[in-house]
């Protein structure tokens, strides 16, 4: 069959290209049987068969997740062969007719460049779980100083506990989503989906808080509105509540376009994730005008002042510092194409690294332990309790003492005369 399909080619010239790739549709086939032959399964299972890619699956049991190697070469693409092509084997039977491909890579650049890109990635995932855990561990000791020092519950640092729960809560879910594996992952399992929604209803909810710090610092130094007119039960629905229906809008999506992969990524056609995306870059460019403004003021009102123009411009910049990840705008980096170069590129992935992981650190230092209201209230709450301490090491010392020798010596000659 295959010496006749090739004597056919040579003799039709205008037919070449068709016959070739008839002829290695075949070979791939022949390839495939010779390939099944070495399986021995029984029961219900799905028989082998080769894809329009090339790539052989063998009889396999039903009901299973099969992988398969990517492919060497396609349109004269060269692909990395250590990655997984996944295709699943019904219950009755017959194979899936979506086949992911989503793993494969192609190989556009030199082995060795390769090489060092994959050292570039796995530095930058060590950093993403150095810089979670570091900030997981402050938010932690910040959250409880919010929750211990009540003398300073105002709705100012209200807002900024409620900031830091989003941040521990979103670090905590980061961590979960790393120990999903691939299989697990590929099976699209609902636990997993679930997982998967609870993050980012918590990555939209640290971005609403964002908003409501920045909603807060406009509305009390640009507007100059009293913030004792403020209501906290509108912050907590802006944050926590206003979230809901764009994750609850994101998981109709998802269930009905891009149901798979545990709602991880994308799928060809479809951008359900924009869902999400959309009102995040709407809050990061508005906490943008509010932060234009309130440099704004403040810039106005150093200048009225009689400090020198060099200790204006130091004060100006450092609110700047302060405010950019409170405000959250160092996520608008994300967004940035960062081109083609090699350098750029990993200086890109280095710097985004680090700011996303250590985001919740730099609002903790900044808004907990560089807080001198906060400081003021902790370092009075160690004074009340060393003087505590201090009176009962005393009132236990007192407690302690031994008998007067006057009433000893009463008590023993009372002793003796009985």
């Amino acid at each position: 069959m295959l010496l006749h399909s090739a004597i056919f080619c040579t003799l039709s010239l205008n037919v070449a290209l068709p016959c070739i790739a008839s002829l290695l549709t075949s070979l791939l086939e022949r390839y495939c049987e010779v390939l099944s032959s070495l399986y021995n399964v029984t029961g219900v299972y799905c028989n082998s068969t080769t894809d329009e890619i090339g790539t052989c699956w063998p009889p396999t049991t039903a009901g299973q997740l099969v992988a398969r190697p990517c492919p060497e070469f396609f349109n004269g693409v060269k692909y990395n062969t250590t990655r997984s092509v996944y295709r699943e084997c019904s219950e009755n039977g017959t194979w899936a007719s979506r086949i992911n491909y989503s793993h494969c890579e192609p190989l556009l650049m030199e082995q060795k460049t390769f090489e060092v890109y994959e050292v570039h990635y796995r530095i930058v995932l060590i950093i993403n779980y150095l810089g979670h855990s570091i900030s997981t561990a402050v938010l932690i000791v910040a959250f409880v100083v919010f929750l211990c020092l009540r003398s300073i519950r105002c709705l100012r640092n209200v807002i900024h506990w409620n900031l830091i729960t989003t941040f521990i809560l979103r670090n905590t879910l980061w961590f979960l989503m790393q120990m999903i594996d691939e299989e697990v992952h590929e099976r699209n399992e609902p636990w997993c989906r679930l997982v998967t929604t609870i993050y980012n209803y918590f990555v939209v909810t640290n971005f609403f808080w964002m908003f409501v710090e920045g909603c807060y610092l406009h509305t009390a130094i640009v507007m100059t509105y009293s913030t004792d007119k403020m209501r906290k039960w509108k912050f907590l629905f802006i944050g926590w509540c206003i979230p809901c229906p764009i994750i609850v809008a994101w998981v109709i999506g998802k269930l009905y376009y891009e149901n798979e992969e545990c709602w991880f990524g994308e799928v060809v056609g479809h951008r359900m994730d924009y869902i999400i995306q959309g009102p995040v870059v709407l809050v990061l460019l508005v906490n943008f005008i509010f932060l234009f403004n309130i440099v704004r003021i403040l810039m106005t009102k150093l200048r009225a002042s009689t400090t020198s123009e060099t200790m204006q411009y130091r004060k100006a910049v450092k609110a700047i510092l302060v405010l950019l990840p409170l405000l959250g705008i160092t996520y608008i980096l994300f967004f940035i194409d960062p081109g083609k170069d090699d350098i750029s590129y990993v200086a890109f992935l280095y710097f985004n690294s680090f700011l996303q992981s250590f985001q919740g650190f730099f609002v903790s230092v900044f808004y907990c332990f560089l807080n001198g209201e906060v400081r003021t209230a902790a370092r009075k709450r160690w004074h009340r309790w060393q003087d505590n301490h201090t009176l009962r090491v005393r009132v236990a010392r007192a407690m302690s003492i031994p008998t007067s020798p006057t009433r000893v010596s009463f008590q023993s000659i009372k002793q003796t005369g009985v």
